[in-house]
C-alpha cells in the first residue's frame, strides 16, 4: 500500500488531496505512457539537481510514484505531480515507472501541481506567484482562500502577488536567480526597478545594502516633488481629492508633461476610464 505524508504547516498537503480525488488504481506504466501537466506552475528545472536525482534513479529506482490522471490526448496518462521524477526517470534509460492514477479535473491538477512544488521548495518565487494567480484567476480563489489551501500566511501570499507588477526584465531576474525575491520585493513599486536591479546584480549588492539604495533614491525623488510649482502640486491634491487615488504630474519648460494615476485595485482602473468617457 503506498501512503503519503503530510508535512506540517503546508496546508492540506497532498495526501488530502489524494483522499479528495479519489485513487483508482496503482500501477507500473511505460515511461512513453505520460506526459507533463499543462498545469505545471514549475518552468525551470535546475540541471544539477536533475542529474543528481538521475543518478539516484539508477541506484535506487523511483520511491516515490508519479501522480497521474486519464489523458485526453495522445498519451496514455497527464502528470499531475511528479514530473521531476519522469524526467530523471527518462535520464536514468527506464522503461517503465510506478504511478497512481487519481481522479482530477483541471482545478485539481493545478491545485496538486503548486502543493507538491510549495513543499518541496522547488518553485522559484515567480513561479510560486504566477501558481497562486492561476487559482485566483481561473479557479476564482481569494488571497485568504490560497493562504489557507497552501498553509502560508495572507501576507506572504500578497507579496508573492506583488513580484509579478515588477518589469518584465526584473521578474527574469527572479526566475534566473540573478537577484532575490528578498531583492526583489524592495523593487516593487519603483518606477526605475530594472536600472536600480541591474545595479544590485552589478555591484552585487546585499538586501539591506539594495534598501539603502532605494531608500535614497526615494528621498531624492521627494526633494524633486518639494521643488515642484505650486500651481501643479495644488492641481495634483485638487485631482486626487476628486477621483480618490495617487495623481503625479509632470510639466517640462515648454509645457509638455504626462500626468500619471496610481491605482491599487482594478476598480480604480474602471473610474479612472468611466470618467474619461463621461466627458469625451
Amino acid at each position: 500500500m503506498i501512503s503519503f505524508k503530510n508535512k506540517k504547516g503546508l496546508g492540506r498537503g497532498l495526501s488530502s488531496l489524494i483522499g479528495e480525488g479519489k485513487v483508482s488504481t496503482s500501477k507500473k506504466a511505460n515511461i512513453g505512457d505520460l506526459t507533463r501537466n499543462k498545469y505545471q506552475p514549475r518552468k525551470k528545472f535546475d540541471e544539477t539537481n536533475l542529474n543528481e536525482l538521475t543518478e539516484s534513479v539508477k541506484s535506487r529506482g523511483i520511491i516515490q510514484p508519479i501522480i497521474v490522471r486519464n489523458s485526453n490526448g495522445a498519451s496514455k496518462y497527464e502528470i499531475i505531480a511528479g514530473e521531476r521524477r519522469w524526467l530523471a526517470a527518462q535520464k536514468a534509460g527506464l522503461h517503465e515507472v510506478p504511478i497512481v492514477v487519481i481522479e482530477a479535473d483541471d482545478k485539481k491538477a493545478l491545485e496538486f501541481g503548486i502543493v507538491e512544488n510549495v513543499q518541496r521548495h522547488d518553485l522559484n518565487a515567480i513561479e510560486e506567484a504566477e501558481g497562486y494567480k492561476r487559482l485566483i484567476d481561473e479557479f476564482s480563489y481569494d488571497q485568504e482562500q490560497v493562504a489557507k489551501f497552501i498553509g502560508k500566511s495572507r501576507s506572504h501570499i500578497t507579496n508573492s502577488l506583488r513580484l509579478l507588477s515588477l518589469p518584465n526584465e526584473v521578474v527574469e531576474f527572479v526566475k534566473d536567480n540573478k537577484i532575490s525575491p528578498g531583492h526583489a520585493k524592495i523593487l516593487v513599486g519603483l518606477q526605475n526597478a530594472f536600472s536600480v536591479a541591474k545595479k544590485v546584480i552589478f555591484k552585487k549588492l546585499s538586501v539591506r545594502q539594495t534598501e539603502n539604495l532605494v531608500r535614497a533614491y526615494k528621498t531624492s525623488s521627494k526633494k524633486l516633488s518639494n521643488n515642484k510649482d505650486p500651481n501643479i502640486k495644488l492641481l495634483e491634491q485638487q485631482l486626487m481629492e476628486r477621483i480618490g487615488m495617487n495623481v503625479e504630474i509632470k510639466n517640462k519648460k515648454n509645457n509638455k508633461g504626462s500626468i500619471t494615476f496610481n491605482y491599487k485595485q482594478m476598480d480604480q482602473l474602471n473610474r479612472i476610464i468611466e470618467l474619461i468617457k463621461k466627458d469625451y
